[in-house]
């Protein structure tokens, strides 16, 4: 993978950004009517591709492993906070915006999907740039 990324350009990385956040709340609207197996997954995969163009922005000399590592853990640290139930994360875990970060139930297939959309986002930065 490449030595330096001194050259991340940031403003295509937002510009990324943005597009992934619109196709995963896309990917979760009823409009779509996309099958739920592709509604749940999809939307997983580019919860994880977006932490790691967030990553990628904040440490923009990092490598792409680097960041994809980061992406992991932080994507598996949100998925294991799940198990943990008490009054005051479940009530921020029904509004909208709790469930989109911080999901709801625990689940395996969320990992193998997040590690699809970090594996996309790193194949994605490695062939760009």
């Amino acid at each position: 993978m490449q030595s330096s990324l001194s050259d991340r350009p940031r403003f295509l990385y937002f510009i990324w950004l943005t597009l992934v956040i619109c196709a995963g709340l896309a990917s979760r609207s009823k409009t779509l009517s996309l099958p739920p197996f592709l509604a749940k997954y999809a939307g997983d995969a580019l919860w994880a591709m977006m932490v790691f163009v967030g990553f990628g922005i904040l440490f923009p000399k990092r490598r792409t492993i680097s960041i994809a590592l980061i992406a992991l853990a932080f994507c598996v640290a949100i998925e294991t906070s799940q198990i943990y139930h008490a009054p005051w994360i479940d009530s921020i875990r029904r509004t909208t915006l709790g469930k989109l970060a911080l999901g709801d139930t625990f689940a395996w297939g969320d990992i193998a999907a997040y590690l699809v959309g970090i594996f996309a986002a790193s194949a994605i930065e490695w062939f760009a740039l």
